[in-house]
């Protein structure tokens, strides 16, 4: 069993101890407004955090632009396709990416019948993304020692939007259908937090299809010799946190872009000007590149195959992957697509999108 950090509770506590101190502060404050009070005031509403603005319709998918207002006012940014009365998808993207990554899945799926939803994790494409350590980004924090960008705060967000927008668990109204329980699709990083979705509430999900899972290679389960590796990792995570942003504005370009994507796609012909538009803009949003270092600065959370050996027995996990992307897994089915990278859903939609939709099948029988 992989020993959680500390969850919602105990960080409900902290947290309230931190606003009542707050509040307190603010009172003290209003006795002294003759003496600035009401500058420091100011200053921190203009200092606030403001969400970023979507176009109203993605040029990847072409689908309107949805938003789902998250824990108060955290915004997730969320495409839907397909009719609503079929049964629900949805899809969670990977590293640095958004929704639109899954531009050529939705489509496919939709076309099926499937009521296909896609959505920006917080922190990512066009939704919310505020300092770490802010109030705003510690009251939705998954954890309570760590980076609030992590798997379990994505995990929480997962079974909030299924509960919340597609309606899954709740009470139909009088002329409604139940909403039958949501299937997960995932690619890379969104596969930890799909599976530790279905961990936490496994009556709101029928299973998750993989569409190749994370590679953490600088988790500290995964790093050679962990204590001596683990402080020289920790020193570069630091070094890149704070003296990063000049290297991302160097690599933040649609030509650099294009070449880093060359790594994880195997097919070249994938990477068109779309892609690299819609993946570089909403990196380059107040916020993104923070985001960025750190996500590159997590080293803990589970690891898919952890996750795997306790998961619920009666949820199918069905993975793919490209044979350029070496790994061992355990689940229900395997499959391996020859001379595809990490990115299989948009280098070969033609393989990939069957494979998802014969799960699709599976789980609704």
């Amino acid at each position: 069993m992989i020993a959680e950090p500390p969850r919602r509770a105990e960080r409900a506590t902290v947290f309230a101890a931190r606003l009542l101190q707050r509040r307190c502060d603010n009172d003290n404050d209003d006795d002294n407004d003759d003496k600035g009070g009401g500058d420091i005031h100011l200053l921190l509403f203009a200092n606030a955090y403001t969400s970023p603005i979507p176009p109203k319709i993605s040029p990847a998918t072409n689908r309107p632009n949805q938003l789902f207002k998250w824990r108060g006012n955290q915004q997730i940014r969320y495409q839907q396709a397909g009719p609503i009365s079929g049964d629900p998808v949805l899809l969670i993207h990977g590293l640095f990416v958004n929704s639109d990554h899954w531009r050529k899945t939705i489509k496919g799926l939709a076309e099926e019948g499937y009521n296909v939803y896609a959505i920006d994790l917080w922190g990512y494409g066009y939704s919310s993304k505020p300092p770490y350590d802010s109030p705003e980004a510690q009251a939705v924090n998954g954890e309570n020692v760590r980076s609030p960008y992590n798997f379990f705060t994505w995990s929480e967000l997962i079974t909030d939007f299924s509960q919340d927008v597609i309606g899954v668990g709740k009470s139909p109204g009088i002329f409604q259908k139940k909403t039958k329980p949501v299937t997960l699709v995932s690619n890379s990083i969104g596969t930890s937090s799909a599976l530790q979705a279905v961990m936490d509430k496994p009556d709101l999900y029928t299973g998750v299809c993989v569409v190749t899972p994370n590679f953490r290679e600088l988790h500290s389960a995964e790093i050679p010799l962990p204590k001596l590796s683990m402080p020289i990792v920790r020193s570069v995570q630091k070094l890149l946190r704070e003296k990063g942003q000049p290297l991302f504005d160097a690599a933040a370009t649609p030509k650099t872009v294009k070449q880093i994507l060359k790594e994880p796609y195997k097919i070249q012909s994938a990477i068109d000007d779309t892609l690299v538009d819609v993946l570089l803009d909403p990196l380059l949003l107040p916020g993104g590149s923070k985001v960025v270092f750190d996500t590159l600065s997590y080293s803990a959370g589970p690891l898919p195959d952890q996750q795997l050996d306790m998961f619920p027995s009666d949820k199918p996990v069905w993975i793919s992957y490209g044979t350029k992307i070496h790994g061992h897994f355990c689940s229900q089915k395997v499959i391996a697509f020859d001379g595809i990278g990490h990115c299989p859903h948009d280098e070969a939609p033609e393989l990939v999108n069957p494979f998802i939709l014969e799960f699709l099948k599976r789980v609704s029988q």
